[in-house]
């Protein structure tokens, strides 16, 4: 079996070469991302390994089913960037489903205490010999309220987590978990009950700017916003509008809404063009870090080795339990019902 891959980074190699021999799996490396203009790459191979931000629309789908291309290997476990509707009776999409929700939720909460206890100020003062304890005020988190938006692995683990902190939890998913043992409430009131607000939901036309201007006048003053799930969650001008008028007290953000063609790249000799991003950087209570929830020893391998295993069973199996599909409009919920592959 042969995969292209795309958006090759130095660190997905050795996990994806050693589970890949093991798998009878050759991988061709691409630094470039997948679209319209690079699917050509894919010419004689079973399929295409793919990321967060490589494109897999309609056009790149029917160009890569021209070139005999059967699969689309997602080594994540969102797929808003895969038109999955289009795909279906042309390429079968298979994703990561779980990889390490502690990997993301451990790096939210770091996030949170660098921001609230102002750590990375204190670093770089402190390399300067500049020991002031001036302006690093910051608050416990004991006691607080910590609203959670997506109850998945990834939710429950940061749960836990801030359940460790001695923190009150509140909870809002669209589809709640029965064996919950934390507290479920409507958005709103989360919202406006909230000293923390952590999203942990994925990317769907439902979820597009869940956190907008009207979202933000509902939360409390100095709210903190942690965003690892998807950018696109957030409403990058909204927060920052929330931001400048004191009303966010501080932004956590490992994704951003038009991250695809920033994050995983060296611009640091560049002038940034995007502006929204920009002023948001520039702000002292904005925390940004570029999609690094995910990159832990641990999660590399199992992202690997799980896209191994999802190709091994689709091509000597004839099915794949990780597989997406649009035959019953339900994409990831049809595996509940289907037998075999989608088409």
């Amino acid at each position: 079996m042969k995969f292209a891959f795309f958006d090759t980074k130095p660190y997905d190699i050795p996990s994806f070469e050693r589970f890949g021999k093991d798998a009878e799996i050759e991988f061709k490396f691409f630094e470039t991302k997948l679209n319209a203009d690079t699917a050509s790459l894919a010419a004689g191979c079973d399929g295409v390994c793919v990321f967060v931000n490589d494109t897999v629309n309609a056009e790149v789908i029917d160009r890569l089913h021209a070139l005999g291309v059967k699969a689309v290997a997602l080594r994540c476990a969102g797929y808003n960037n895969v038109d999955v509707k289009h795909a279906f009776g042309k390429l079968h999409v298979f994703h990561v489903p779980a990889y390490s929700p502690y990997a993301v939720a451990e790096h939210a909460m770091a996030m949170l205490l660098t921001s609230i206890r102002r750590i990375h100020k204190a670093y770089i003062r402190t390399k300067d010999h500049n020991f002031s304890l001036s302006g690093l005020t910051g608050f416990d988190l004991h006691g607080k309220t910590v609203g959670v938006i997506g109850t998945g692995r990834i939710g429950r683990v940061f749960i836990n987590i801030c359940r460790g902190f001695g923190m009150r939890v509140l909870a809002y998913d669209k589809f709640p978990a029965p064996d919950a043992d934390f507290e479920y409430v409507e958005l709103n009131r989360l919202l406006a009950e909230s000293d923390i607000i952590s999203l942990h939901c994925p990317l769907t036309e439902e979820t597009r700017h869940l956190i907008d201007a009207s979202a933000i006048e509902g939360m409390k003053k100095g709210v903190v916003i942690i965003n690892t799930s998807r950018g696109a969650l957030i409403d990058a001008e909204a927060l920052l509008a929330g931001i400048k008028s004191r009303k966010v007290g501080a932004a956590c953000l490992d994704v951003y809404e038009e991250e695809s063609d920033i994050f995983f790249e060296d611009f640091s000799g560049h002038i940034m063009d995007d502006d929204t991003l920009a002023r948001l950087i520039t702000m002292p209570n904005v925390l940004v870090t570029s999609h690094q929830a995910f990159l832990t020893e641990e999660a590399l391998a199992n992202i690997a080795e799980t896209t191994c295993a999802n190709i091994v069973s689709f091509f000597e199996k004839g099915e794949c339990e990780n597989e997406l599909c649009y035959r019953c409009g339900r994409t990831e919920n049809c595996r509940n019902e289907r037998k075999g592959r989608c088409f």
